[in-house]
């Protein structure tokens, strides 16, 4: 079985399609063993890529509170 090393999605939507069409070609039951588990890794590759993207935008929204809470976001000043 090869480690081929996969090009990084140039974003996050596209990273989604590339997984969504990944999923779907998995579903369909007709791969090989090795074509199975190389789309697999591929998958994993694709989901630890969209969490990191959605954990950073999520660090650019977070307004914490004195109790240390998450807000609303708004950009309204008070």
């Amino acid at each position: 079985m090869s480690m081929t090393k996969h090009t990084p999605p140039k974003d996050f939507e596209s990273a989604v399609a590339e997984l969504e069409a990944t999923v779907a070609t998995m579903e369909g039951g007709k791969l090989p063993l090795d074509q199975s588990m190389a789309a697999y890794q591929r998958g994993t590759e694709l989901v630890r890529f969209c969490r990191q993207a959605l954990n950073e935008v999520e660090q650019q929204i977070r307004i914490l509170d004195e109790a240390n809470t998450l807000q609303p976001y708004s950009d309204q000043d008070e």
